[in-house]
């Protein structure tokens, strides 16, 4: 089982990553290591948000470290709530604070005007060094109103193209084949792979 430590405490990220990747990886998450920190994502970009958490609990651990940054972009909102999308709604908000902000915003705007992109950045660390980044996204738009009990964060709201319904009510198992984090995750465990199998000069992220 290859080791794989998520920079995160949200289980949910760490539930749906594990599931991409499948057997193979013991993958485990910051709520195992109490003394881990609370890195502040700073960043003006979800790269540098990444870089930021990858870099700072590589260089506390000796796992190899997967860490993300990922959020909503809303064309008619300028690309809002973007790397706020955790905090919409304040630095405490829950998500159906975060969702009820995102809905009162786009009041009045008619659903050919609700495009929106979920975007995903990944960026693998070992021993504080960078190893590799990678990205990846998927193409939708905004409900008026909620759909769907499953899912976290806008899930509810989101309905990907070429679906009728959100990520919410169509279900881990085709959301993990369509999200932007599964896109980004294709791109880490093709490039697992090949570092696991000794191969060189593996393949490269798109981030």
């Amino acid at each position: 089982m290859v080791p794989l430590l998520v920079a995160t405490r949200n289980i949910h990220k760490t539930e749906e990553i594990a599931s991409i990747l499948g057997e193979g990886y013991n993958v485990s998450d910051l709520t195992a290591f109490a003394e881990a920190p609370d890195v502040e994502e700073t960043g003006c970009t979800f790269l540098e948000n990444a870089e930021l958490k990858a870099l700072a609990i590589s260089s506390m651990t000796r796992s190899l470290v997967l860490a993300d940054d990922s959020g909503l972009e809303v064309d008619a909102l300028g690309g809002r709530p973007g790397v706020y999308s955790a905090r919409y709604a304040g630095p405490e908000a829950k998500d159906s604070e975060n969702n009820a902000k995102l809905l009162s915003e786009l009041e009045g705007v008619v659903k050919d005007g609700r495009t929106a992109r979920f975007r995903c950045v990944m960026v693998l660390a070992e021993d504080g060094e960078i190893l590799e980044e990678f990205s990846g996204s998927v193409e939708g738009r905004i409900l008026e109103k909620p759909r769907g009990d499953a899912g976290f964060g806008y899930d509810p709201l989101f309905v990907p193209m070429g679906e009728c319904e959100s990520f919410a009510e169509l279900g881990s198992q085709i959301k993990n084949g369509l999200s932007h984090r599964a896109r980004a995750m294709e791109e880490v465990s093709v490039w697992l792979r090949h570092r696991n199998s000794g191969v060189t000069g593996a393949p490269t992220g798109k981030a």
